[in-house]
């Protein structure tokens, strides 16, 4: 499941996409017009500086700004930079890779190919859509994105 973090960076990152490169956009506008809590927004925007999806400039005229195009930036880069693996169960990742408990042979384990298969199909959706992608489905629908995740 999509956590509020990672959901509060994709409206973060989309807000920024309407700026031009390189232009600053202060925390307190972000989270006022995305209606995200200004501190939970802190601890986010720093996480994807530091994955450097986001700039900051500091002093009069700073605040964030995306580090590259939003079209050079995945939906599914960003779950994994706040959420980490797309994998719905731990034995479907394969690195750490770490067996259930419970499972006498995952090699064969119908559950955990089952969820592989899921993973698969869930990152090959966010892989294919990015921060524009989003902008323009959301310019289509003429209106404010509409987040039913």
């Amino acid at each position: 499941m999509l956590t509020n973090k990672a959901k509060y960076a994709l409206k973060a990152l989309a807000h920024l996409a309407d700026y031009r490169p390189g232009q600053s956009v202060g925390i307190r506008d972000i989270a006022e017009a995305e209606n995200i809590p200004k501190k939970f927004l802190d601890t986010i925007l720093c996480e994807l500086r530091v994955a450097g999806l986001v700039e900051s400039k500091m002093g009069k005229g700073g605040g964030y700004s995306l580090a590259r195009p939003a079209t050079d930036i995945s939906v599914g880069e960003v779950v994994r930079v706040i959420d980490g693996t797309l994998a719905p169960i731990s034995c479907a990742n394969h690195s750490p890779f770490r067996p259930c408990e419970d499972c006498r042979d995952p090699e064969y384990c119908a559950i955990r190919l089952i969820m592989l298969d899921a993973k698969i199909a869930l990152a090959s959706v966010l892989d294919n859509f990015n921060i524009a992608s989003m902008r323009a489905i959301s310019a289509a629908a003429d209106g404010p994105f509409m987040w039913h995740i």
